[in-house]
Protein backbone atom coordinates (compact mmCIF):
# COMPACT_ATOMS: atom_id res chain seq x y z
CA UNK A 1 0.00 0.00 0.00
CA UNK A 2 1.20 3.53 -0.66
CA UNK A 3 1.56 6.02 2.01
CA UNK A 4 -1.33 8.08 2.99
CA UNK A 5 -1.27 11.88 3.47
CA UNK A 6 -2.53 12.87 7.07
CA UNK A 7 -3.34 16.31 7.05
CA UNK A 8 -2.04 18.04 10.03
CA UNK A 9 -4.33 20.50 12.08
CA UNK A 10 -3.54 22.93 14.64
CA UNK A 11 -5.43 23.55 17.98
CA UNK A 12 -8.14 26.14 15.93
CA UNK A 13 -9.03 23.28 13.97
CA UNK A 14 -6.71 24.86 10.72
CA UNK A 15 -5.16 22.54 8.42
CA UNK A 16 -1.28 23.26 8.59
CA UNK A 17 0.15 20.57 6.88
CA UNK A 18 0.41 16.91 5.77
CA UNK A 19 2.22 13.87 7.41
CA UNK A 20 2.96 11.15 5.12
CA UNK A 21 2.92 7.86 6.72
CA UNK A 22 2.48 4.53 5.09
CA UNK A 23 0.33 1.53 6.97
CA UNK A 24 1.84 -1.43 5.45
CA UNK A 25 5.58 -0.37 6.71
CA UNK A 26 3.56 0.18 10.13
CA UNK A 27 2.20 -3.70 10.08
CA UNK A 28 2.50 -4.95 7.18
CA UNK A 29 -0.86 -6.98 7.52
CA UNK A 30 -4.09 -6.83 9.84
CA UNK A 31 -4.78 -10.10 11.30
CA UNK A 32 -8.17 -10.09 13.31
CA UNK A 33 -7.45 -13.42 15.08
CA UNK A 34 -3.85 -11.73 17.03
CA UNK A 35 -6.25 -8.23 17.51
CA UNK A 36 -8.82 -10.50 18.69
CA UNK A 37 -6.51 -12.40 21.23
CA UNK A 38 -4.82 -9.42 22.43
CA UNK A 39 -7.90 -7.62 23.58
CA UNK A 40 -9.60 -10.35 24.78
CA UNK A 41 -6.28 -10.56 27.23
CA UNK A 42 -6.25 -7.27 27.98
CA UNK A 43 -9.93 -7.13 29.10
CA UNK A 44 -9.34 -10.18 30.89
CA UNK A 45 -6.50 -8.34 33.08
CA UNK A 46 -8.85 -5.47 33.88
CA UNK A 47 -10.99 -8.17 35.96
CA UNK A 48 -11.19 -8.06 39.47
CA UNK A 49 -11.67 -11.45 40.17
CA UNK A 50 -13.13 -10.16 43.91
CA UNK A 51 -16.63 -12.15 43.58
CA UNK A 52 -17.27 -13.49 46.81
CA UNK A 53 -20.14 -16.03 48.28
CA UNK A 54 -20.51 -18.14 51.35
CA UNK A 55 -20.41 -21.73 50.66
CA UNK A 56 -22.35 -24.09 52.92
CA UNK A 57 -19.15 -24.45 55.33
CA UNK A 58 -19.26 -20.47 55.87
CA UNK A 59 -22.59 -19.27 56.68
CA UNK A 60 -23.96 -19.13 59.98
CA UNK A 61 -26.18 -21.78 61.55
CA UNK A 62 -25.37 -25.41 63.34
CA UNK A 63 -25.06 -28.52 61.46
CA UNK A 64 -27.52 -30.51 63.23
CA UNK A 65 -29.76 -32.54 61.36
CA UNK A 66 -33.14 -30.75 61.29
CA UNK A 67 -35.44 -33.57 62.08
CA UNK A 68 -35.18 -37.12 61.90
CA UNK A 69 -35.30 -38.56 58.66
CA UNK A 70 -38.23 -40.41 58.46
CA UNK A 71 -41.58 -40.31 59.89
CA UNK A 72 -42.39 -36.75 59.68
CA UNK A 73 -44.43 -36.35 56.40
CA UNK A 74 -41.86 -33.78 55.33
CA UNK A 75 -39.42 -34.15 52.85
CA UNK A 76 -35.55 -35.42 54.24
CA UNK A 77 -33.72 -32.51 55.08
CA UNK A 78 -29.87 -32.02 56.52
CA UNK A 79 -28.92 -29.17 58.70
CA UNK A 80 -29.95 -25.29 57.79
CA UNK A 81 -26.77 -24.23 56.12
CA UNK A 82 -28.10 -26.45 53.28
CA UNK A 83 -28.06 -24.79 49.72
CA UNK A 84 -31.34 -25.24 48.97
CA UNK A 85 -32.73 -23.80 52.48
CA UNK A 86 -33.19 -19.76 52.18
CA UNK A 87 -29.96 -18.59 54.56
CA UNK A 88 -28.09 -21.35 53.59
CA UNK A 89 -24.40 -21.52 51.56
CA UNK A 90 -24.60 -21.37 47.86
CA UNK A 91 -23.89 -24.96 46.23
CA UNK A 92 -21.58 -23.37 43.62
CA UNK A 93 -20.04 -20.66 45.75
CA UNK A 94 -18.00 -18.18 43.81
CA UNK A 95 -14.42 -17.86 44.88
CA UNK A 96 -11.73 -14.90 44.52
CA UNK A 97 -9.93 -16.02 41.17
CA UNK A 98 -7.00 -14.32 39.31
CA UNK A 99 -7.71 -14.00 35.35
CA UNK A 100 -5.07 -12.24 34.28
CA UNK A 101 -2.67 -14.02 31.81
CA UNK A 102 0.14 -12.44 28.94
CA UNK A 103 0.45 -13.25 25.63
CA UNK A 104 4.10 -12.87 24.26
CA UNK A 105 5.71 -9.72 24.49
CA UNK A 106 6.22 -9.28 20.61
CA UNK A 107 2.69 -10.76 19.81
CA UNK A 108 1.39 -7.85 21.74
CA UNK A 109 4.10 -5.67 20.31
CA UNK A 110 3.10 -6.79 16.58
CA UNK A 111 -0.79 -6.10 17.62
CA UNK A 112 -0.32 -2.40 18.80
CA UNK A 113 1.46 -2.03 15.20
CA UNK A 114 -1.79 -3.76 13.60
CA UNK A 115 -4.14 -1.40 15.65
CA UNK A 116 -2.80 1.88 14.74
CA UNK A 117 -2.76 0.69 10.83
CA UNK A 118 -6.07 -0.67 11.19
CA UNK A 119 -7.10 2.97 12.45
CA UNK A 120 -5.13 4.81 9.82
CA UNK A 121 -6.59 2.54 7.19
CA UNK A 122 -9.94 3.64 8.13
CA UNK A 123 -9.16 7.33 8.60
CA UNK A 124 -9.66 7.28 11.97
CA UNK A 125 -6.65 8.94 13.32
CA UNK A 126 -6.07 12.85 13.22
CA UNK A 127 -3.13 14.43 13.93
CA UNK A 128 -2.45 17.68 15.17
CA UNK A 129 0.97 20.28 15.24
CA UNK A 130 1.18 20.62 19.03
CA UNK A 131 -0.88 20.09 22.30
CA UNK A 132 0.58 21.21 25.55
CA UNK A 133 -0.91 22.89 28.90
CA UNK A 134 0.22 25.43 31.26
CA UNK A 135 -2.21 24.56 33.73
CA UNK A 136 -5.13 21.75 33.92
CA UNK A 137 -8.10 23.72 32.02
CA UNK A 138 -10.65 20.86 30.79
CA UNK A 139 -12.20 23.92 29.23
CA UNK A 140 -9.31 24.47 26.92
CA UNK A 141 -9.16 20.86 26.51
CA UNK A 142 -12.48 20.82 24.93
CA UNK A 143 -12.40 23.51 23.03
CA UNK A 144 -9.48 21.58 20.71
CA UNK A 145 -11.64 19.11 20.34
CA UNK A 146 -14.86 20.76 19.49
CA UNK A 147 -12.52 22.58 16.66
CA UNK A 148 -11.35 19.57 15.21
CA UNK A 149 -15.10 18.39 15.11
CA UNK A 150 -14.12 15.03 17.45
CA UNK A 151 -16.84 13.89 19.17
CA UNK A 152 -17.59 10.55 20.94
CA UNK A 153 -14.65 7.74 22.30
CA UNK A 154 -11.15 9.29 21.42
CA UNK A 155 -7.71 8.28 22.60
CA UNK A 156 -5.49 11.42 22.67
CA UNK A 157 -1.55 10.54 22.18
CA UNK A 158 0.86 12.13 23.09
CA UNK A 159 4.78 11.81 22.90
CA UNK A 160 5.31 12.44 26.79
CA UNK A 161 3.49 12.14 29.62
CA UNK A 162 2.45 16.23 30.65
CA UNK A 163 0.66 16.21 34.37
CA UNK A 164 -1.46 19.32 33.54
CA UNK A 165 -2.40 17.84 30.13
CA UNK A 166 -3.68 14.54 31.33
CA UNK A 167 -5.81 16.56 33.95
CA UNK A 168 -6.82 18.70 31.23
CA UNK A 169 -8.42 16.09 29.45
CA UNK A 170 -9.20 13.20 31.89
CA UNK A 171 -12.39 15.02 32.83
CA UNK A 172 -14.19 15.10 29.59
CA UNK A 173 -16.82 11.34 28.70
CA UNK A 174 -15.13 9.38 26.94
CA UNK A 175 -11.82 10.47 26.29
CA UNK A 176 -8.17 8.96 27.11
CA UNK A 177 -5.22 10.36 26.97
CA UNK A 178 -1.79 8.12 27.00
CA UNK A 179 1.76 8.76 26.47
CA UNK A 180 2.32 7.02 22.72
CA UNK A 181 4.72 4.29 24.59
CA UNK A 182 2.28 3.26 26.73
CA UNK A 183 -0.56 2.58 23.98
CA UNK A 184 -1.89 -1.39 23.52
CA UNK A 185 -4.09 -2.75 20.65
CA UNK A 186 -7.18 -2.28 22.97
CA UNK A 187 -6.67 1.21 23.99
CA UNK A 188 -6.25 2.11 20.25
CA UNK A 189 -9.36 -0.11 18.88
CA UNK A 190 -11.57 0.51 22.05
CA UNK A 191 -12.32 4.23 20.66
CA UNK A 192 -13.73 5.32 17.50
CA UNK A 193 -11.04 8.14 16.74
CA UNK A 194 -7.34 8.61 17.61
CA UNK A 195 -5.95 12.12 18.25
CA UNK A 196 -2.00 12.20 17.77
CA UNK A 197 0.25 14.73 18.45
CA UNK A 198 2.86 14.97 15.09
CA UNK A 199 5.48 14.30 17.14
CA UNK A 200 3.83 11.30 19.37
CA UNK A 201 3.23 9.84 15.72
CA UNK A 202 7.51 10.21 14.53
CA UNK A 203 7.96 8.67 18.01
CA UNK A 204 5.80 5.62 17.35
CA UNK A 205 6.82 4.90 13.58
CA UNK A 206 10.51 5.30 14.96
CA UNK A 207 10.28 2.47 17.52
CA UNK A 208 9.03 -0.22 14.85
CA UNK A 209 11.85 -2.14 13.71
CA UNK A 210 13.43 -2.35 10.50
CA UNK A 211 11.49 -5.92 9.96
CA UNK A 212 8.23 -5.54 10.71
CA UNK A 213 6.72 -9.32 12.42
CA UNK A 214 3.57 -10.39 11.92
Amino acid sequence: MSSIELPIFDKAGKEVGTFAVDPSAIAHRISAQLLHDAVVMYRANLRQGSAKTKSRAEVSGHKKKMYRQKGTGNARAGHVRSGVRRGGGHIFAKKPKDWSYRLPRKALQVATRMAVASKINDSKVMLIDDLTADAPKTKDAAAVLKALSIQGTVLVAVESYNSDLYKSFRNIAGVRILPVAEINAYEVLRPKRILMTKSALEKFVASIPVKTQS
